[in-house]
């Protein structure tokens, strides 16, 4: 029994740090799209597979749209811009994390709802747009990709 309350508390410490380097970071690797597209690609996919990726382009945008004067990269941390990492700032941080989640849920359910119902072309349009503004996004004020 000990030994189980051992590696019991063992994982929830790990996972309550995991947890809290995450809530220091304005945006992790994991909102970020992995892929662009061209036109002819998406012409070649189902009306489901665009909706999909309707969704996750407008989720990378909203999640790094207000962070995008401080900085366009995943997994930086208050403290490597120069910002403090005290109570008010990282609960402010929580705060506009919390937010967010609950902006891109209900987004996520309008689009899943109402997106099917669109003309395949302008879903195709909408994604090839969305990569434009990622793209931007990414390469930055210095112009770097």
């Amino acid at each position: 029994m000990k030994l189980f309350n051992i590696i019991f508390f063992t994982l929830f410490i790990i996972n309550f740090n995991y947890s809290q380097v995450k809530k220091n970071v304005f945006f992790d690797q994991k909102v970020l799209i992995k892929k662009f597209h061209t036109i002819d690609e998406l012409e070649g996919l189902k009306k489901g597979e665009l909706t999909k990726l309707y969704a996750d382009r407008i989720n990378e945008i909203i999640t790094i749209l207000p962070y995008l004067a401080l900085t366009n990269e995943a997994n930086v941390r208050m403290s490597d811009i120069g910002i403090q990492e005290n109570s008010g700032h990282l609960k402010s941080l929580n705060k506009q994390h919390i937010a967010t989640s609950e902006a891109l849920e209900n987004t996520k359910t309008v689009i899943s709802e109402f997106i099917p119902y669109a003309d395949t072309e302008k879903i195709i349009w909408g994604i090839l747009y969305f990569e434009e503004i990622i793209k931007k996004i990414r390469i930055g004020a210095n112009g770097n990709f």
